[in-house]
């Protein structure tokens, strides 16, 4: 159910309507908008009468949401969130711009990584500690190692960082080392995960599921948002189809559909979208053009030779030519690239 305060409503008048529903065991997630006040109520609101929250003062309407994501869906939240990630700004007007290597090798080779990205114009870094793989014999990540050369590399260049947790025991840890919290593809619906990171209050990237359809990514989001957290970014990485020219099929179309179900932004992963080099940077483009609100791929200084995904890193020239080609095409949608934050 949502509670549409009238314009101008009194934050007293909002708080009687608050305690009301949860004198009836209603859990409420507030949101201020330009105009009106929302109010979000969580629960078995079968018993609630929606005449009798009309005649409270301040309350426009009261309207019963059929929307399995109710948080995440725009009939609670019109205005686009804007989520904060150590001083850059995901879903504003500007395009953020995230590159690093798919894993964690060593400090010099993230050093070098993360000092190139911040040259050509990257506002976050990227890099795996933790790093779940379909075989069990590939490497797997340095781990807290990776996560401590994490944060010194951030200390030293300047650059937030956004990592992946795998498990509810690895939040306090991931948490103290980076900026974000990266919630993967095959953890997309690990429901004891999405919860306890609701709870951590750490702004969270939610990569859509392989073979996840768009409502089951917002409900998956969902799960972060009733929990507490409303720092939410969502990343479309592609979807397993039957076609084999590429990793997988990057589902460019999800980006202006989410934008309309939901007010979280969207960032789109080209790399694991394709799994090659060679489309990384068109498909980038074309995420923008549809309305993307950031970037994230995969570099390395020689991708040749790297342990994790290096078919479809790019090497630190490319990064260059990355942030040239996306932001010509941010500029002819009227918007721009966000500049990296000062160290």
């Amino acid at each position: 159910m949502i509670i549409v305060m009238k314009n101008g409503a009194q934050p007293e008048q909002v708080e009687v309507v608050r305690q009301h529903l949860k004198r009836a065991g209603m859990d409420v997630h507030t949101s201020v908008g330009r105009e009106r006040t929302l109010l979000g109520v969580i629960g078995d609101v079968r018993g609630i009468s929606t005449e009798a929250i009309e005649s409270l003062p301040g309350v426009e309407r009261a309207l019963r949401i059929l929307e399995p994501y109710k948080l995440a869906g725009r009939r609670l939240k019109t205005d686009p969130t804007v989520v904060e990630v150590g001083g850059v700004k995901i879903g504003g007007p500007e395009v953020v711009l995230m590159a690093g290597p798919c894993a964690v090798e060593g400090l010099e080779m993230l050093r070098a990584t993360a000092t190139a990205a911040r040259e050509a114009g990257i506002s976050v870094l990227r890099g795996g500690a933790f790093k779940p793989r379909t075989s069990p014999y590939s490497f797997q990540g340095l781990g807290r190692e990776g996560l401590e050369f994490l944060a010194r590399v951030r200390a030293e260049v300047g650059l937030p960082v956004v990592t992946e947790v795998m498990a509810p025991d690895q939040i306090e840890l991931v948490a103290d080392h980076a900026d974000m919290l990266q919630i993967g593809a095959r953890n997309m619906q690990n429901f004891n995960l999405l919860q306890e990171v609701g709870r951590s209050r750490k702004p969270v990237m939610l990569k859509r599921g392989m073979m996840s359809s768009v409502d089951e990514w917002l409900q998956a989001a969902e799960y972060v948002l009733a929990y507490g957290n409303t720092q939410v970014v969502l990343c479309e990485r592609g979807i397993r189809t039957f076609e084999t020219h590429t990793r997988n099929t990057l589902d460019i179309s999800a980006i202006p559909t989410v934008k309309r179900l939901s007010h979280l932004p969207v960032i789109v992963d080209p790399s694991h979208g394709t799994g090659r080099r060679d489309l990384v940077i068109p498909m980038a483009m074309a995420a923008v053009a549809a309305g993307a609100d950031g970037v994230m791929v995969e570099a390395h200084p020689n991708p040749e030779k790297a342990l994790s995904d290096g078919a479809q890193s790019l090497d630190l020239a490319q990064l260059r030519e990355l942030a040239t080609q996306v932001g010509l095409v941010a500029e002819a949608v009227g918007r721009a690239l966000h500049e990296p934050p000062r160290p």
